[in-house]
């Protein structure tokens, strides 16, 4: 049975670098990737916090 897709999410303490190596450790290679500005309220307001990257991993043949 064939391994589906899998997204993996950067960490806060992690490189780009250091998510790559570990979907490579788990048998994936990079095929998308997409971010997305994470925001919190502070005093009522939305404050940008970070940004969340995500990569799409797909079985290395």
């Amino acid at each position: 049975m064939a391994k589906k897709q899998v997204w993996y999410e950067v960490q806060e303490e992690e490189t780009i670098e250091q998510c790559l190596e570990r979907m490579k450790k788990d048998g994936y290679m990079p095929f998308g990737r997409k971010e997305e500005p994470v925001f919190e309220m502070v005093d009522g307001e939305p404050s940008y916090l970070r940004q969340k990257i995500q990569f799409k991993g797909i079985p290395i043949e």
